[in-house]
């Protein structure tokens, strides 16, 4: 604690003022320092998906049969709200392509995507989904096109086209 008996007119305020300039310079850098591993945390997982060359099948999918050999199903999602901004691969996202995310398929993949008796074929332009439990996040344009922008999330099949 602060003795405050013999201390000059002003220099209690001078500390305090510095007390609390301290105090503010460790929470921001505190902040600056979570954003960071925050990103670092992102390049990280971006890392692992193009890593996997062989094992292309999320764990959260089901091999099921398909004409190709490979296909899988699961809880697909869509999103829309980031038009313009750049993909996984490098192009511009437009909400109303036939597009999907996955995490690790090669970019360029073409899949046949069914849900409840709809399909749709989308090219594979971006990494995601970053939700536990779900296999694709499509554009709202091959959402719409299948019938999922009502519930939002529906369970898919999807087979590999080419």
């Amino acid at each position: 604690m602060l003795n405050t008996n013999n201390v000059a007119p002003g220099t209690l305020t001078r500390s305090r003022t510095a007390l609390a300039l301290i105090a503010a310079t460790l929470l921001v850098g505190a902040s600056i320092s979570e954003a960071s591993a925050k990103s670092r945390h992102h390049r990280h997982h971006a890392s692992h998906a193009h890593k996997a060359k062989s094992n292309w099948m999320n764990a959260n999918a089901s091999m099921g049969p398909s004409g190709s050999g490979h296909g899988f199903s699961g809880r697909a999602s869509f999103y829309g709200n980031e038009s313009g901004s750049k993909t996984a691969s490098g192009q511009r996202f437009n909400q109303n392509s036939m597009t999907a995310a996955h995490r690790s398929l090669p970019f360029g993949t073409k899949l046949r995507v069914t849900h409840r008796g709809q399909s749709v074929v989308v090219t594979i332009n971006d990494r995601g989904p970053f939700i536990k439990g779900r296999v694709l996040d499509l554009s709202k344009g091959a959402a719409r096109a299948i019938g999922l922008t009502g519930a939002g999330v529906g369970h898919v099949t999807a087979e590999v086209v080419s």
